[in-house]
């Protein structure tokens, strides 16, 4: 792609995330999510393959479906109340549209199928994209409207944490494997959204960090499958060592940074007197511990090319920058002893 075309796409991504930050009214908000989502779309078809253009299409739909429900629920809020601020949804059938609108932006469970689908069509870089910047804006506004509609966001959340878990175990495409493990990191975050956002956006954070670097990871070795997987040592037999303990940190596994977020947030559960909402989430937790489990195994304990019919990659120099992946990989294995740091920060 043109660097030009490139940089401009780019800049419309980050603009449509900031006026959707910045906005305190819904037209505004409207606006950025869909400045986002056109500035997407051509890094989405930049291959024209057709499993990439009928993803673009796919996204397009559920989004501008999305968009449409927003923007028909924030009319009818003002038409109800009298009010076009983001903060005064009072009324519960404009922040329930509101809220569910939402859910299909980000791809929360039951609200999710198009995201697993989308994703596998994509490239790993495009897929990075959508799965952490994509996610702003939409959380940007789920954060502003939480209190009024707090029943909705537990089941929408114990819904994703459990489909999340369960949608990824029998899948051999990596893609749709971390489009599942968006879907019940997200379930998470929205758990604990109306007891404490600080977590959540604490959440959202390690997310990032961790997803960032198992997709850069992915990119470096050239993997998009199980079976392209075990083939890594001979590419990158450092990062194949390191791989592993990724995956379980996305997992939630102590003591990896990924544990952090779901200690707290299932602290934060029991205080509240959820604990049989937190058991839940806890044993989904394990649903998707095993699929990670399953991929650092076949990275690191079966013993190539014994297991596969194909033969084994050249191992050729990288053009990939490996300080971005340096950096997120150190984070994403060793922040678990700030936790006292961190969370003492959040309750200050």
């Amino acid at each position: 792609m043109n660097p030009y075309i490139l940089a401009t796409l780019l800049f419309g991504m980050g603009l449509g995330t900031t006026i959707t930050f910045a906005s305190s009214h819904w037209l505004l908000a409207w606006m950025g999510l869909e400045m986002n989502t056109l500035a997407i779309i051509p890094l989405m078809a930049q291959h024209h393959h057709p499993r990439a253009v009928e993803a673009t299409t796919k996204y397009f739909l559920t989004q501008a479906t999305a968009a449409a429900t927003l923007l028909f629920a924030s009319v009818t809020n003002a038409w109800l109340t009298g009010q076009w601020e983001i903060q005064q949804i009072t009324h519960p059938l404009p922040s329930t549209m509101i809220t569910l609108a939402l859910a299909l932006k980000i791809g929360l469970a039951p609200l999710h199928a198009w995201l697993p689908e989308v994703l596998q069509g994509l490239d790993l870089t495009t897929g990075l994209i959508l799965s952490t910047w994509q996610k702003l804006a939409p959380f940007a506004l789920i954060l502003q409207l939480q209190p009024s509609t707090s029943t909705l966001l537990i089941i929408l959340g114990l819904t994703s944490t459990l489909i999340g878990g369960w949608g990824g175990l029998n899948q051999t495409q990596l893609r749709k494997i971390l489009a599942y493990s968006s879907i019940a990191h997200l379930g998470w975050m929205i758990l604990v959204l109306q007891f404490s956002p600080s977590i959540t956006l604490l959440t959202l954070l390690t997310y990032f960090i961790m997803t960032f670097s198992t997709f850069l990871a992915f990119k470096l070795n050239d993997s998009t499958n199980i079976n392209t997987l075990a083939t890594s040592w001979a590419k990158a037999p450092a990062l194949t060592a390191l791989m592993p303990l990724i995956l379980l940190s996305l997992g939630g596994l102590p003591p990896l940074t990924g544990f952090m977020p779901k200690w707290l947030i299932l602290q934060e559960l029991t205080k509240q007197g959820l604990a049989p909402t937190a058991t839940l989430a806890a044993l989904s937790a394990l649903l998707s511990l095993y699929f990670y489990l399953r991929l650092s195994y076949a990275m690191t304990l079966t013993i190539s090319p014994n297991n596969l019919t194909g033969s084994t990659p050249w191992r050729l120099p990288s053009t990939q920058l490996t300080y971005p992946l340096a950096t997120s990989t150190a984070m994403t294995i060793c922040l678990l002893p700030l936790t006292p740091a961190i969370s003492a920060l959040l309750t200050s």
